[in-house]
C-alpha cells in the first residue's frame, strides 16, 4: 500500500491512526490506495499500535418497541462511528442491581474507554452512581439529582410539556386529562409533574393521571377505562387528553373510536416523540418532538471529551459538568381542535 501511494509505512500507519500533522494530499493518496487494494484496516492490530480500543459501551435497558430510548441508542451508535469510535452495546435483562453490575462488566471486559448510559429509570441511575468504575460516563436522559457525580445530557423535558399544555390551554381546554408513562420512568415523572405544574398555572386542578406502559395497547385499555368509568351517556371529565409519548395516544384514540367518540371534534388528543408514524395517524397527531440525534451527538462528544481529560497524566477527576440541554419543537397536525 506505502509503495502504491508513494508514501512511506509510517506515513500509512499516520494516516490509519488519525495523525493531526498529515497534509490532505498525502492523506487522499493514502485513502485512494486502501480503496483500492480493498484494504481493511484491523482493529486487533490498530488496538496494539495505539493501546486503545476506540469502543463506547452503551448500557441501554430493555425498551422493546419503546421509541424514544431505541432511538437515543441509535442516535449514540450512529454520533459515536462519526467521531471514529465503534460502541458496543449491553441491554439491561432487568433493573436489579445485580443485573446492572453484570451488564457494566460485560462492557468493562470489552475494554470500552467510556459508557454511555441510555436507560432514564430512577433504580438505574442510582445504582451506577453508586458504583466505583475507572471510565467516564454520561448519561443520556435522567435526573441529575438521582445520577450523582454522573453528567446527564438531555431533552428538555419540561419545555415540551409547557409547549403542549400552553397550546392546548389557547385552544379553550380547561379539562385536560394526562396519559402518563411508567411511575419509574425519569422522562414519565418529568413529563407528569409539568403537567400539574401547568395545570395549576392556569388556575387549573390537574386531573388524577392515568398510566401507561409506553405501548399502544395500554393507552388502548387506558382509554377503554376511562371510557367506562365515565359511564354511558355521561359527558367525559375531561375535553382534551396529553398522552406523554405517540405510541400512548395511537392506542388511546382507537379506544375513542371504538366507543363512537370523534378525534378532535369530540376529544382532543396529543402526544410527546413525534416518532415518524405519528404524522400518518388518523387524525395526523399533535406531538412534541425530540431531538434524539442532538442527544445522541451531545452524549458522544461529552464523553469522548471526558475520555480525553482522563488519559492526561495528573488529571484530577472533576464533578459534574455544566450540560445545555436540548430543546424540543412542538409539532402541530390535526388531533387538536379549539373548544
Amino acid at each position: 500500500m506505502a509503495r502504491l501511494a508513494g508514501v512511506s509505512h509510517q506515513t500509512v500507519s499516520r494516516v490509519l491512526n488519525g495523525h493531526p500533522s498529515i497534509r490532505d494530499t498525502t492523506k487522499s493518496r493514502v485513502l485512494a490506495a486502501m480503496d483500492q487494494l480493498q484494504f481493511r484496516p484491523s482493529r486487533a492490530a490498530r488496538m496494539l499500535s495505539t493501546q486503545r480500543s476506540h469502543t463506547i459501551g452503551v448500557l441501554a435497558a430493555a425498551v422493546g418497541p419503546h421509541y424514544g430510548p431505541a432511538r437515543s441508542v441509535s442516535a449514540v451508535e450512529d454520533a459515536a462511528r462519526e467521531r471514529g469510535y465503534y460502541a458496543t452495546v449491553a441491554h439491561l435483562a432487568s433493573v436489579a442491581p445485580a443485573a446492572i453490575s453484570a451488564a457494566v462488566e460485560d462492557l468493562l471486559s470489552q475494554d470500552v474507554e467510556g459508557i454511555v448510559i441510555v436507560a432514564p429509570r430512577t433504580s438505574v441511575l442510582t445504582r451506577l452512581a453508586s458504583l466505583s468504575m475507572n471510565v467516564p460516563i454520561v448519561a443520556a436522559q435522567g435526573k441529575q439529582s438521582e445520577a450523582g457525580a454522573i453528567p446527564v445530557a438531555s431533552v428538555d423535558q419540561q419545555a415540551g410539556v409547557r409547549m403542549m399544555m400552553r397550546y392546548l390551554l389557547e385552544q379553550g381546554h380547561q379539562r385536560i386529562l394526562h396519559l402518563a408513562g411508567p411511575p419509574d420512568w425519569n422522562d414519565a415523572q418529568e413529563r407528569l409533574a409539568a403537567y400539574e405544574s401547568e395545570m395549576r398555572a392556569a388556575g387549573l386542578t390537574p386531573l388524577p393521571p392515568v398510566f401507561g406502559d409506553w405501548t399502544s395497547d395500554s393507552g388502548f385499555e387506558a382509554g377503554r377505562a376511562i371510557i367506562r368509568d365515565a359511564g354511558r351517556g355521561t359527558e367525559l371529565p375531561f375535553s382534551a387528553v396529553f398522552a406523554a409519548n405517540d405510541q400512548m395516544a395511537l392506542g388511546l384514540t382507537h379506544a375513542l373510536r371504538e366507543a363512537g367518540l370523534d378525534v378532535p371534534r369530540d376529544v382532543s388528543v396529543a402526544g410527546f416523540d413525534d416518532i415518524p408514524e405519528s404524522a400518518h395517524f388518523w387524525p395526523p397527531l399533535t406531538t412534541v418532538r425530540q431531538d434524539f440525534a442532538a442527544l445522541g451527538t451531545r452524549c458522544v462528544m461529552m464523553l469522548v471529551d471526558l475520555i480525553g481529560e482522563s488519559r492526561q497524566p495528573g488529571h484530577p477527576s472533576g464533578g459534574v459538568t455544566a450540560v445545555p440541554v436540548v430543546e424540543p419543537n412542538l409539532i402541530v397536525r390535526d388531533s387538536v381542535a379549539a373548544r
